[in-house]
């Protein structure tokens, strides 16, 4: 059984002083890639260190909404030499946050729009980070075709994602689907066709059931990959050969044989 984390942040250097036993760990358990991904310039600069450092870890690159009051276009070049780089496979994660207030929606609608432009331009897939937001994030990805693109941990209602279907997306599933009272989520992904969704962790956040309230681990994401194998009704083999293969026709291959 083979599965790809597509999402965790072993560039928080606070939570992975150390990345080595992260990864070691994960591997042990199965995982056989890592993504790391960037919430802006200076944190994917190190998910690229990361992905030079460990044949198993890939990074994505880019502005996390949240991050965006600090954002100009002066960041557009740093990001387009990362994107050059055999090893960061999208720009992410990117998107519209309204939970939290530590940029603006006007702040990070710029940096959205930027961004979007660029991953047009180089024709990158995209990594999204949407909470409470879907609404105006679908209306601006209905108004253009665009490349790949991915909901990191999705979490809307059906409405949501059956506009994310029609576009074509991927889906990210992450511990909310162990969680005990997630029937409405896991209502939602019992929908989802089952060859666009991955497994995430968003390590060192949201970890599964039974280690909610800890830091997460991208080991862990064996616990997200059981919880939907039971929302899909087949085996965590199945499952987990299932999403692998949809990492691979979202990312690449990512050095995978068959």
């Amino acid at each position: 059984m083979r599965l790809v984390d597509t999402h965790c942040h072993l560039n928080d250097r606070q939570a992975f002083p150390d990345p080595a036993p992260a990864v070691d760990e994960a591997l042990a358990a199965g995982v056989v890639r890592l993504v790391v991904v960037g919430v802006d310039t200076d944190s994917s600069r190190y998910a690229v260190e990361l992905a030079e450092r460990f044949e198993e870890v890939y990074a994505v690159v880019g502005w996390h909404p949240t991050s965006t009051a600090t954002f100009s276009p002066a960041e557009l070049p740093a990001l387009r030499e990362m994107l050059a780089h055999p090893k960061v496979v999208a720009l992410g994660e990117i998107g519209l946050d309204y939970h939290w207030d530590y940029a603006t929606p006007e702040q990070q609608a710029v940096a959205l729009r930027a961004q979007l432009d660029l991953a047009a331009e180089l024709e990158e897939p995209v990594v999204f980070h949407c909470r409470e937001a879907y609404p105006d994030l679908l209306d601006v990805l209905e108004r253009e075709p665009g490349p790949r693109r991915l909901f990191h941990c999705f979490a809307g209602d059906a409405t949501d994602a059956s506009r994310a279907v029609a576009l074509g997306a991927w889906f990210g599933v992450d511990g909310p689907v162990t969680y005990r009272k997630a029937d409405a989520l896991r209502e939602v992904l019992a929908g989802l066709p089952r060859d666009r969704v991955v497994v995430e962790t968003d390590a060192p956040w949201m970890a599964p059931h039974p280690f909610r309230g800890k830091p997460n681990r991208p080991a862990w994401v064996t616990y997200v990959n059981e919880g939907l194998a039971s929302v899909w009704g087949v085996t965590p083999e199945v499952c987990a050969g299932l999403t692998t293969a949809a990492a691979q026709a979202f990312f690449g291959p990512l050095g995978l044989s068959d």
